[in-house]
């Protein structure tokens, strides 16, 4: 059974799964938004698509808008998460962003290299300033980065990438599943791989100790609305 450390994280983490055994499906935007006549509608189709298959998170990654164009976006994917509740339990986290997902109510925020230090951003959350139950996530390369999250009090991180994956070939070979059974030895917070994860390899991804995965082509190269519900069915049931 997958043990997650509620109450041991300083961060904590929000009741989002309906179980605890129940492997973590988290759909991450790529960046539809550069490649669309209709920015907007095109992120929000992919996160409307992905919370009715049953996405558990929507982490939006859209570097390039603007925050005002952000926030209208968070605001209307958390009202689709909150419409849609009854089907599936989805929580929207934003990228790097944190005035943006306090603003659009959002579950929490995911933290990059580039993002401010994740030890201000729980200390000023902690501080009375953010919901007691946001999320700080933050994305780790290595063990070194693992353990920091973990002492500055995040509530979960990403780790990769673990497979090849064309957007992160410019920074150098993929992790590989041996580090990552590596850093989810190494702390005790949920790891949630990312990086050339799909239906096929989730399991390899588990069995090495990951909560769960996060992914971007899953949801973006899945079309068929049915077939998508079954690959997160079949990975949420990976570990039962």
């Amino acid at each position: 059974m997958l043990l997650w450390p509620w109450e041991n994280s300083a961060a904590g983490l929000p009741p989002l799964l309906s179980a605890p055994e129940k492997a973590l499906v988290c759909c991450v935007t790529g960046g539809g938004s550069l490649r669309a006549t209709d920015p907007a509608e095109s992120v929000l189709t992919n996160i409307r698509a992905a919370i009715e298959a049953g996405a558990d998170w929507i982490q939006i990654r859209e570097k390039d808008l603007k925050a005002r164009e952000l926030l209208a976006i968070a605001r209307s994917a958390v009202a689709m998460a909150q419409d849609n509740r009854r089907a599936a339990n989805s929580s929207v986290l934003i990228n790097d962003r944190l005035d943006v997902a306090l603003a659009a109510g959002a579950a929490g925020v995911h933290l990059g290299h580039e993002s401010v230090p994740a030890r201000d951003v729980v200390r000023w959350c902690r501080g009375g300033n953010a919901p007691a139950r946001f999320l700080i996530g933050v994305s780790c390369h290595n063990i070194e980065d693992a353990r920091e999250a973990e002492s500055a009090g995040a509530g979960y991180i990403f780790f990769g990438p673990v497979y090849d994956t064309p957007s992160k070939r410019p920074f150098g070979p993929p992790q590989g599943l041996g580090k990552l059974t590596e850093v989810c030895r190494a702390v005790r917070l949920p790891v949630i791989a990312i990086g050339g994860v799909n239906e096929e390899n989730a399991e390899e991804c588990l069995r090495a100790g990951a909560a769960g995965i996060a992914a971007i082509r899953l949801f973006q190269e899945t079309r068929d609305p049915a077939a998508l519900r079954h690959a997160i069915a079949r990975i949420h049931n990976l570990t039962r």
